[in-house]
C-alpha cells in the first residue's frame, strides 16, 4: 500500500474560503545500492522497493535481469550481472539516468485501436483519484493487465511495473506499457531497455522522445485519451489503423 497522510489546509473557491482536509501522498528518499556498492538516490513513493530497484537496473540498460533484491528500510541493494559501466546524467525530472544509448526493441506483438484505448483506461488508479499527486504507469502482457504502480515520479511508475515483470520473469517483449507521464528520451530509453515494443501514454512526447522511439523500433503513442491517439512512431504495430492510413495513400 502506498503512504498517504491527511493534511489541513484552505479551500478558496467563487463562494469563499474554508478548512479542508485533503489525503496527501508521501515523497521519501530511497537509496539504491548495485553489487555492493551505492548506485543513486531516488526521490520517490516508499512503496513496492523492490519491484523499484530491480525495475530501475533493467530501464538503464544495465543489466536485461537481476540475481536478487533485498530491500533494508529505504535501502534497496540490487545484485546483477552488469554489462557496461555506470555513468549518470541529470534527467528532464531532475533525477538522473545512466548515460548511453537504449537498445533495440525486437518484438513481433502488435495491438488493435481497441486495445490502446484498453491501455490507457486502466492507467487511472484510485489513489491518483485520492490525491491528484501520483503519475501511474500499467503493464499489459499477451493482452491482461500484470500490474500497476503509482508514485510521485513518473520514471519510478515505469521501474516499478518492469521491475514486477522481471522478478516474475514474464517475457517483457510480450508486453505494452501505459503511462500517464510525458515522454521524453530518459523515459522512451526505459522501455526500450526493457524491450517492451509499445508505449502508450496519456500525455505529449518531445522531439528527442520521438527520436529515440524512432531509432530504437519502439511504437510510441501518445495524447491516448478516450477515442484519441496518435502513433509517432513504428505505426505498423497497430495494424488496423495503419491499414487504413496506408489505403488513403494509393
Amino acid at each position: 500500500m502506498m503512504d498517504i497522510v491527511c493534511r489541513a489546509g484552505i479551500q478558496v473557491t467563487g463562494d469563499g474560503a474554508r478548512t479542508v482536509h485533503d489525503d496527501i501522498i508521501v515523497e521519501d528518499h530511497v537509496r539504491l545500492f548495485l553489487n555492493g556498492e551505492y548506485l543513486t538516490t531516488l526521490v520517490a513513493s516508499p512503496d513496492r522497493l523492490d519491484d523499484l530497484g530491480a525495475g530501475f537496473v533493467v530501464c538503464e540498460g544495465l543489466a536485461d535481469e537481476v540475481d536478487s533484491v533485498d530491500v533494508s528500510g529505504k535501502d534497496v541493494y540490487i545484485t546483477a550481472p552488469i554489462g557496461k559501466d555506470v555513468r549518470l546524467e541529470v534527467e528532464s525530472s531532475g533525477g538522473y539516468r545512466v548515460l548511453g544509448e537504449p537498445k533495440e526493441v525486437v518484438s513481433s506483438i502488435t495491438v488493435t485501436a481497441d486495445g490502446v484505448r484498453a491501455v490507457t483506461a486502466a492507467i487511472e488508479s484510485d489513489t491518483w483519484r485520492r490525491t491528484g499527486g501520483v503519475h501511474c504507469s500499467v503493464l499489459f502482457c499477451n493482452g491482461e493487465l500484470v500490474t500497476r504502480a503509482c508514485d510521485v515520479g513518473r520514471h519510478n511508475t515505469v521501474d516499478k511495473v518492469v521491475g514486477y515483470a522481471t522478478l516474475r520473469g514474464l517475457d517483457r517483449s510480450t508486453c505494452i506499457l501505459g503511462c500517464t507521464g510525458r515522454q521524453p528520451a530518459g523515459m522512451v530509453a526505459k522501455a526500450a531497455n526493457a524491450g517492451i515494443p509499445i508505449v502508450v501514454s496519456r500525455a505529449a512526447s518531445t522531439d528527442r522522445g520521438i527520436l529515440t522511439a524512432r531509432q530504437a523500433g519502439l511504437t510510441l503513442i501518445c495524447f491516448s485519451r478516450g477515442e484519441r491517439f496518435t502513433i509517432y512512431t513504428h505505426p505498423e504495430r497497430v495494424p488496423d489503423v495503419y491499414a487504413q492510413v496506408e489505403k488513403t495513400k494509393s
